[in-house]
């Protein structure tokens, strides 16, 4: 059997190379049903994300012998 000693790094401008996308708005649920006399409300809000640039992404790998 053999050990594969190898390890990782990454450089990466994350500015850059990752965009994070927020909606605008919230979304509100009323929910008059659940817990009475009390109404519950739910929010939610979309946000995405992607890489944008891959060029600003590096890895290295390097393995010790």
């Amino acid at each position: 059997m053999t050990s594969c000693a190898s390890s990782r790094v990454s450089t990466t401008d994350c500015d850059v190379a990752y965009l994070i996308v927020d909606r605008a708005g919230v979304n509100v649920l009323r929910d008059p049903f659940s817990a009475k006399p009390y109404v519950l409300f739910y929010t939610t809000k979309r946000v995405g994300g992607g890489v944008q640039d891959f060029d600003a992404i590096k890895l290295i790998k390097f393995a010790a012998s």
